[in-house]
This record gives structure tokens, C-alpha cells and sequence, in this order.
């Protein structure tokens, strides 16, 4: 595993569907010396950079680069990670493995987006063969529904039990000034929302975003004298196992997310996740996928997510609070979407998440999705690793 590594520092922007008052240096700048505020730190005592976009949606190349005057980058390593929808957590896995292996003590990793300034599903649409796929799978939704119909045949949801998970997030979102979207939503209004391919609606899907995250991770001795209470990276794990979309199960766990959730698991000595795990940093693209996730992180049977959702298991106040922060739902800058769940867990076990901080968490688990069903996972604690 190498040296422990804590974060000891995060910063996001105030999230929009569109902040014409930056560009993109500008952005990433925001949520880079909001981290360096908090940790205490300056660009000085940053030793290396780890940043990721989905640079092919805004169509521009070599963010490591040009974004040197807002990443702070100057005459410093910087690595670039692009893993599609993954790309957040993904940036953070690079970010921690920077300092787990001894090469460098303190790792700003960023990731960011400007959505406004991009076209998603043509850029998406280019991951998708030509032939087979592109007529049916153009684009996140259409692939998300497919997800969706398949669930609901197999274990009889309805678009009602998927709209709770959307209002559950949007709920928790208004206690989350960075959120992008910050108005309740009830369940009626999700099932009369427009709708965008069966059985996905209006607000069953996440938002388009503009924004940027940051963390800074620390070796084990630099982070016991930046932070009072760091949160420690305990495990790590990556799964992706796509050739085909066609070729996959998906009507029942994400087999890349599972595994990935088996693996921290074991390797952490988790037995029993549900009453282990103090809250989860879930990353869910649209309602249903709340529900079909949910059963991949191997806290219920297959199927049964439903029953947690309905019966308040996952709210804040339940036993194991799922997306406290409003999670994707609320807020999707597609390059900073998994750091912010890290960013988020991160803050949960150090008890700086303010009005949506779930009272006593240790233990928090943020998860990523992505391209080529990639799948990160990152438990995140309060107490250092043995």
C-alpha cells in the first residue's frame, strides 16, 4: 500500500449551469486556492499537480499546460488524467498514489469543467460504435435508460421508487451552499417532468454544470502537521470491463462496482458495510442508477435498494446516509464530479461539511463512474490505517 496518505485540504467553486464571468484558468484557480486556504498552504508548498477534464467536450487539449497559472503547476511535475465520467476520482487515486510512493509529499489534484461552453452527447456519442451502438447508446441518457428498463423488468421498480432517490438529494442539496441545483422537488413533479428516453426524465437525470474541485493530499508526516484532523485514505480500488454495451449484464449489480466495493472491503476489514460505513459520496448520474448502485455496494440483495431508499435507510438521519452533499443529481461538472465526492467524504470524516455534516462519521466511501463502465472506489477515515 506504501506510506499513509491523508487529504488535508479541499475546494470547490459555487456551482452554475454556466459562469461566463471566468474562463477555464479562472475556474480552476477558485477551487484551487480555496483548497490551499483551508489546508493552510501556499502554491510553494505544493510539490506536484494531478488535474483531469473530459477535455474532448469543451475541445480543447493539454489542460496541464495552459491551466498552469490557475493550477499553480509552475516548474512543477503535472500529470494529466482523463478517464470519462471516472475522471474526478480517478484524479484522486493519481493524486494519492503520487505521495503513497514516496515521490512526493504534498499533491494538488484538481479536476474541473465547463459544461456551458461544451456539447455532451456529440462528444459522448464518439465512445459508441459506429455501427451497433450509436443508433440506440448515443449519448449518457440513452444508455442510462437502457440500465433503467432493464432493473425495472427484473425486480418490478417503478419510476415512482426511482423518483425518491432524486428527491432525496435535491433535499439534501439545500443544506450545500456549493450545489449547483438547490430547490426541493417532489415526487409528482419528477413523474410529470419532461420526459427524455424512457424511463428517464427531466429530473431523474443530473444537471450540466460549470465548476472545479480540488484536494490536496499529504504524506503521513506533513499531514499530522498541516491538518488537526486529516482524513486518511484506508483503500483504493478500480474496475472497467467494457467491450461492447451490449456484451454487459446490467439488470443486475455493476459488476466494476461491486468488485471494486469487495476488494476496499476486504482489504479494510469491512464485514458489514451497512453498519460499518458512517456515510457514502455515491456517484449517481440519474435516480435509477440510485437505486440499481445501491445494490453493488453489497449492503443489500439485489433488487433491494428500493427498500432502503423508501424506508428512509439512506436519508441523513437514516443508518447509512447516502450523497448528504446532493451528490450528482445536484451538481455534475463532469471532470470534478468524482472529486467532489471525494472532496465531500473527505470533509464528512473531518467534520467540516457544515449544515449537511452527518453527526460522527469516521468512515466514509466515495464512489466514481465512467467510461468503459469504470468504476473507483475510495474509502475515506477519521482514524489513521493500521
Amino acid at each position: 500500500m506504501g506510506r499513509r496518505v491523508a487529504i488535508v485540504g479541499t475546494g470547490q467553486t459555487y456551482h452554475k449551469s454556466s459562469r461566463k464571468d471566468v474562463n477555464g484558468v479562472e475556474l480552476i484557480q477558485e477551487a484551487t486556492s480555496r483548497a490551499l486556504e483551508d489546508a493552510g498552504l501556499t502554491r510553494k508548498d505544493i510539490d506536484a499537480v494531478v488535474i483531469g477534464n473530459m477535455d474532448h467536450f469543451e475541445g480543447i487539449n493539454y489542460v496541464d499546460t495552459w491551466s498552469v497559472d490557475g493550477n499553480g503547476g509552475l516548474y512543477k511535475p503535472v500529470m494529466k488524467v482523463t478517464t470519462g465520467g471516472t475522471t474526478g476520482t480517478t484524479v484522486a487515486i493519481a493524486g494519492y498514489y503520487h505521495v503513497a510512493s514516496g515521490l512526493f509529499d504534498t499533491v494538488l489534484a484538481i479536476g474541473w469543467e465547463k459544461n456551458s461552453e461544451s456539447d455532451t452527447t456529440a462528444a459522448i456519442i464518439t465512445c459508441s460504435d459506429p455501427y451497433w451502438e450509436r443508433p440506440t447508446f448515443g449519448g449518457a441518457v440513452a444508455g442510462l435508460a437502457g440500465t433503467a428498463c432493464e432493473y425495472m423488468y427484473k425486480y418490478g421498480i417503478t419510476e415512482r421508487d426511482a423518483a425518491l432517490v432524486a428527491v432525496r438529494d435535491r433535499k439534501n442539496a439545500l443544506k450545500n451552499p456549493y450545489a449547483h441545483l438547490r430547490k426541493q422537488i417532489t415526487v409528482e413533479e419528477v413523474l410529470v417532468s419532461p420526459m427524455l428516453a424512457y424511463p428517464i426524465k427531466l429530473l431523474d437525470i443530473c444537471p450540466r454544470t460549470d465548476g472545479a474541485c480540488a484536494v490536496i493530499f499529504a504524506s503521513e508526516d506533513k499531514a499530522k502537521k498541516i491538518a488537526d484532523k486529516p482524513a486518511w485514505i484506508h483503500q483504493v480500488s478500480s474496475r472497467h470491463n467494457y467491450t461492447f454495451l451490449t456484451d454487459i449484464e446490467r439488470s443486475g449489480r455493476m459488476p466494476t462496482l461491486y468488485e471494486a466495493c469487495m476488494e476496499v472491503y476486504k482489504n479494510a476489514g469491512i464485514r458489514d458495510p451497512l453498519h460499518e460505513l458512517d456515510v457514502v459520496e455515491m456517484y449517481t448520474p440519474s435516480s435509477f442508477a440510485g437505486l440499481v448502485w445501491i445494490d453493488a455496494l453489497g449492503v443489500c440483495d439485489e433488487g433491494e435498494a428500493v427498500r432502503l431508499v423508501s424506508d428512509g435507510v439512506t436519508e441523513m438521519s437514516g443508518e447509512f446516509p447516502i450523497n448528504p452533499s446532493g451528490g450528482v443529481i445536484s451538481t455534475n461538472c463532469i471532470g470534478a464530479t468524482g472529486l467532489i465526492r471525494v472532496a465531500e467524504a473527505a470533509m464528512q470524516v473531518s467534520g467540516k461539511a457544515g449544515e449537511h455534516q452527518i453527526e460522527g462519521a469516521k468512515l466514509a466511501l466515495a464512489t466514481g463512474f465512467g467510461g468503459c463502465f469504470w468504476s473507483d472506489v475510495l474509502l475515506i477515515g477519521s482514524p489513521r490505517p493500521n
